[in-house]
Order: C-alpha cells, then structure tokens, then sequence
C-alpha cells in the first residue's frame, strides 16, 4: 500500500527542510509530491536539492503563484500511491499522525479521512477570530452539505486516490478546502470519517497565508459547490 504525500508549497524556505524531514522519517512506503507554487524566497533552490537527494520526492513547479488549489490540483493529478494525503509546508500539522489518519482507510472503514484540530487534541493557543472564523465555515458548509464535520477547513485530507482523482476541481485558492466537502458529500456512496489531529499554528508574523479575503471566497465557494451541488443531486 502505497502513500502519496501532496504538499503544496509557496515562499517555505525557513520550514522546507525541516517538514521535509519529518515526513520522509514516517514508516511507510512513501512518494512526496512536492508543488512549488512560484516561490521567489529560495525555496526552490532548496527542493532541487532535496530531490536529488531523496528518491521519495518529486518536484513539480508551476510557472507562477496560481494558488494553493492550483497547485493541490497538480499533485493530486501526478499522484501514484494507493492513498492521497495532503500535508501543508508549514510546521503547523504533525506528520507523526499519519498512521492514525489512515487508519480508517486501511481498515476498510472510510474512503476519505478529516483530520480535526477541533476535536479535543492539544494545540497551540492563538488567534480567537480566527477560530470562530473555521467554525462558522465548518457550519455553514455542513449547513450546504448535510454533514457534520468539525473542521472543514483542516489541512489533514486523506483519500483513497480513485476517489479524489474522480473529482473535479476548479478553485485555485483556499476555496478548494469547501469544494473538495461539497463534491466529496455529493456522492453519497462515500464514506467520510474524523480523527482527532494536534495542531500547532503560526503567527502571520511566522508565515500563515490564510486571510479575510479567503475567508469570503470560503463562503462564495460554499454556496457554489456546496447548496448547487446538492440541488443537481
């Protein structure tokens, strides 16, 4: 059973190595497809040479910042494992969690794994806004879809690589985080699970990307692919 780690990337180079490392030292058979969305920092310099030294990673670069979507939508087209997990370039999520994360999948449980950061792990205190903000996204997403997610918006995405390869995605930013929930719920024959994940997130100061503008393509993305696509079915 074979793991494709997709991991967009963009303007990394103070956590590439180190997130790097720490996925690679996971015990499992293992590809990293790592996306540079356009990095201007030296992150690129950095990733040709982690490709040349682990045969586990592959380097896919787009021409110009396109988006975080844009660039999960690169990896997800190139992956070959078995199972599709999505892992950001920060340090924020923990990769020592992978074999929890699948652990729904390799059982036969699920076909698709959230990992919530809202349900009851430890993780760093930081912005309260910004929480409220995740959970009134969550909400109105499972209000569009009828589940009953607890982080739509976690990073932590695993698939069983058929399934999220016969999805199609448009968003090039943020908004592919709902239109991934809502495409997902629209086939009913799925079955979705939640782990409990830690979480240890970064100040704006420290590198975060995610902002109010996001914040507003969430909601048009919601209503988009979330309420349309549960009238079309």
């Amino acid at each position: 059973m074979q793991l494709s780690v997709v991991m967009p990337c963009y303007n990394e180079k103070d956590t590439i190595r180190d997130i790097v490392a720490q996925v690679l030292a996971q015990p499992f058979d293992m590809e990293l497809l790592i996306v540079d969305d356009g990095s201007k920092d030296g992150t690129r310099e950095i990733l040709a040479e982690l490709g040349a030294a682990h045969r586990q990673i592959r380097v896919l670069l787009q021409p110009q910042n396109r988006g975080k979507g844009a660039a999960l939508r690169r990896g997800f087209e190139e992956a070959k494992g078995d199972i599709v997990l999505v892992q950001d370039a920060d340090l924020e999520y923990d990769p020592g969690e992978y074999g929890a994360l699948m652990a729904p999948i390799l059982s036969g449980k699920a076909d698709v794994v959230y990992g919530s950061r809202f349900a009851g792990q430890s993780h760093r205190v930081l912005y309260f806004w910004h929480s409220i903000g995740n959970r009134l996204l969550t909400l109105f997403s499972n209000m569009a879809t009828d589940l009953n997610l607890s982080d739509m918006e976690t990073c932590y995405k695993v698939f069983r690589r058929e399934v999220i390869q016969s999805i199609r995605l448009e968003e090039d930013r943020f908004g592919i985080e709902p239109e991934m929930t809502a495409k997902l719920a629209a086939k009913p024959e799925l079955r979705i699970f939640e782990v409990p994940i830690s979480y240890n997130g970064r100040t704006y100061a420290e590198g975060k990307k995610i902002g109010v503008k996001d914040g507003f393509r969430a909601i048009y993305a919601i209503s988009k692919y979330g309420i349309l696509t549960r009238a079309r079915h």
